[in-house]
């Protein structure tokens, strides 16, 4: 009789970063354990990705990519397989102690690991060498660039309400810090300083996503930088597109450095309904891991997660120095709140700060409205 033929199904996300390295490593895993395994990778947009509940996913598929901010939503539910006590906690140490910024402990809830970091990103500052000469350090000088018409910025909701957190952070007041929210001068005076720069970027901007405005940069000529966007090493590679893009740390407030940008990045999660725990746990740590991460994930086009790989200088070669440029803004990350009810306050306040920015209500009464948002999500 034949040997069983296995086949795990994983869900990740449309872009060359969260798709091609799924499927090369999954190749290279199955290659080594037998041919009778398979893993078979499937997509879904970027909106997608923030939108579709876990729940879903889990009953469909073995393995999934997830962010972070619905940890706190599943923790409780039973859909996921913990990841620590299941024989692999010496490696959980070790990637504990080799994660870059927060990003391994923001898949930790409730005592438990939910997921494996393995793409690692917060908003970084992105811009045009051949047309800039160096990137803004602090706010008033890209609120100066923004006045010259040289800026770009992607303010959908969802990153609007993350320039928010990263400017509050910045200036020392961590939104979820306190159940109420922030002090509501300190929320206003940040939405302040967002429009100082936002009253002068193109209308546009207000309808893109970082990728979008990544594409703008790299293929247009027309702007040449861009304050707080989540960090793609796609666009920093040679080739990419027409023209590459730079990138450095985020500009601060009263010489703070690059403190207080969100964390973001994926984390690979396994579902508790999969038959195949054993080989799911094997390739989660191993794609997870500094040798996997910093060589064929890296290779295949993904972001890692695992701070050997950004320390490293072949990776940082292959990527224009994207990692040691960027790395202090990871490594003073922010964590967002990720409570049972958060995801649903994040949907509707990104709202109302691009509201605010739009011109459409005031910063005193966004604030507010945030504050007020984000008590009742508890």
């Amino acid at each position: 009789m034949g040997k069983e033929f296995i086949t795990l199904k994983g869900m990740t996300w449309d872009h060359a970063r969260g798709y091609d390295p799924m499927v090369v490593t999954s190749e290279v895993f199955c290659e080594k354990r037998s041919p009778a395994v398979q893993i078979v990778w499937e997509k879904r947009s970027l909106q997608a990705f923030a939108d579709r509940p876990i729940q879903d996913m889990a009953n469909e598929y073995d393995l999934m990519v997830i962010d972070h901010p619905h940890v706190g939503d599943i923790a409780s539910t039973g859909i996921l397989l913990p990841l620590d006590g299941q024989g692999y906690d010496d490696k959980l140490q070790v990637l504990s102690e080799q994660s870059v910024g927060v990003s391994h402990p923001s898949y930790n809830f409730s005592g438990r690991q939910w997921a494996l970091a393995i793409d690692a990103a917060t908003p970084i500052s992105a811009y045009r060498a051949d047309i800039l000469e160096r990137a803004p350090k602090s706010w008033d000088e890209v609120v100066a660039l923004a006045s010259a018409g040289q800026v770009i910025w992607p303010l959908i909701p969802i990153n609007a309400l993350m320039s928010y957190f990263n400017v509050l952070s910045n200036c020392g007041s961590d939104f979820g810090a306190e159940p109420t929210g922030v002090d509501l001068e300190v929320g206003a005076n940040a939405l302040r300083q967002m429009k100082r720069v936002s009253d002068h970027v193109p209308q546009e901007s207000f309808f893109l996503d970082p990728i979008g405005a990544y594409e703008w940069l790299s293929c247009r000529n027309s702007h040449s930088y861009c304050p707080y966007l989540y960090g793609y090493t796609n666009y920093s590679r040679q080739g990419f597109r027409p023209n590459q893009v730079s990138v450095a740390n985020i500009p601060s407030f009263a010489g703070s450095g690059p403190i207080g940008s969100p964390i973001g990045g994926t984390g690979i999660a396994i579902s508790a309904r999969t038959k195949h725990k054993d080989l799911a746990l094997e390739y989660a740590y191993w794609i997870a891991s500094a040798e996997c991460q910093s060589g064929l994930f890296f290779d295949a086009g993904g972001q890692p997660a695992n701070n050997v790989a950004w320390t490293d200088e072949r990776c940082n070669a292959g990527a224009s120095n994207f990692f040691a440029n960027t790395i202090a803004t990871l490594e003073n990350s922010y964590l967002r709140p990720r409570h049972k009810g958060y995801m649903a306050f994040q949907d509707v306040a990104g709202d109302i700060v691009r509201d605010c920015l739009m011109g459409a209500i005031s910063e005193n009464e966004a604030a507010r409205k945030i504050n007020v948002l984000y008590q009742r999500s508890f």
